[in-house]
Parts: structure tokens; sequence; C-alpha cells
């Protein structure tokens, strides 16, 4: 695990300690695209499916209603977040600890590729980002799949408003990967992938795709 780990597990279990009680209710309102690239999974049952950075459990609930018969894996790095989702999925889903950049696969799951990998709004606060889409990449089945959402740079909204909207986001310790699209087109070049992004509403969120 990355020497900085432990500091950035213990900033977000003090971001995430009270707000985990109200998170689902209140992130609705602004995580858009989540449902999207849910739906966008295209999972058969039996399918390993692993969210790096599963927060809550939500997003994996969901992906189990939407596509029944698959197998979840969820992985974050906050205490406070895995206690909402163990007590949101039971024995639904394998839950662990761990950071998005380095975190053994065999030893936390059992499992060393998986068919799908989802990072849903959590690149924005990890800070060293490339290195978790990199990882992610690198665990994909053949035929696997990895899809990230998160903050785009916001170019639909008036520029008060996407000031407005970056400065909150910088309150949460949450900045948008604007190299995002590089980043993906760069691996998908590297390692043989194919590689797409597209743009939400306003540029409020980018999906992206790799596809081993």
């Amino acid at each position: 695990m990355d020497a900085a780990a432990p500091a950035h597990g213990a900033l977000m279990d003090s971001i995430y300690r009270r707000q985990k009680h109200i998170y689902d209710a209140t992130r609705k309102y602004y995580l858009f695209g989540r449902d999207t690239m849910i739906d966008g999974l295209a999972c058969q049952p039996g399918m390993r499916v692993l969210e790096v950075g599963c927060g809550t459990g939500r997003n994996l609930a969901l992906i189990a209603r939407r596509w029944p018969g698959v197998q979840l894996r969820g992985l974050d790095i906050s205490h406070e977040m895995l206690e909402t989702a163990r007590e949101r999925l039971g024995d639904g889903a394998v839950l662990a600890l761990g950071d998005a950049t380095d975190f053994d696969p065999v030893a936390l799951f059992g499992e060393e590729k998986f068919d799908r990998v989802v990072i849903s709004f959590a690149l924005s606060m990890i800070p060293q980002w490339r290195d978790a889409v990199a990882h992610a990449a690198g665990l994909l089945a053949p035929g696997g799949s990895l899809h990230v959402v998160d903050f785009g740079n916001f170019a639909g909204l008036p520029s008060p408003l996407r000031a407005l909207m970056l400065r909150w986001l910088r309150a949460f310790h949450v900045t948008p990967r604007n190299g995002l699209a590089d980043w993906v087109g760069g691996l998908a070049a590297r390692h043989g992938l194919t590689a797409s992004v597209r743009r939400g509403p306003l540029g409020y969120y980018r999906l992206a795709t790799l596809n081993r």
C-alpha cells in the first residue's frame, strides 16, 4: 500500500464519519450519470463485478437489481463507508478495505481478474487517480470492461455558476480530473484496449469505458 494511503484513508473517514448517514439522500441531487453507467454494464449472470470506491454500497445494490446473478465485490479506503455498505449489502457482496492504486485482488477477494470494474465519482477524491485507473484496467478479464463516471469540466454552465461549483467541490476535497480522456486513451493505446469517453449534459460529468 502506498505510504500516503493511511493518511488519505483517515481523511476520508473524517469526511464521511457523519456524512455517511445522509450521503445517499444528498448525493442523488448532484452525482449524475451513475445510473447511466450502471445501465451500460451489459452484465450476464455469474459475471464478477468490482466497484473501486464503493462507498455506501448504493451502486452495488443497484447493479444487483439491474443485473441479477452477478457476483459483487467492493473496495473502499474508508472504514466508515464500508461499515455502511456492509449494513446495506449484507452477504450480497464481498467488501474489503484497500487503496485503489495498488490493492491485491487475490488477497482481498480471491480473484485475479474481473468481468466489470466500475469507479463512480471516486477518482476526483483519489490523489493518484491515474494509478487507480491503470490498476483497475489491469484487472480486466478477457472481454471485460472498466466503466468510470466522474465530474466533467462544467463547460456548459455559465462562468459564475461553474466557478461556484468548483469552489464548493474543493471544500469536500473533490477535484474534477480534466485529463481523464487523455489518460484513458493513452492506456488503451499502450495495452491494446479500446476506449470511449462520453460527455454528459453541460459537461457536468464524463463517462469513460475501457474494453479488453
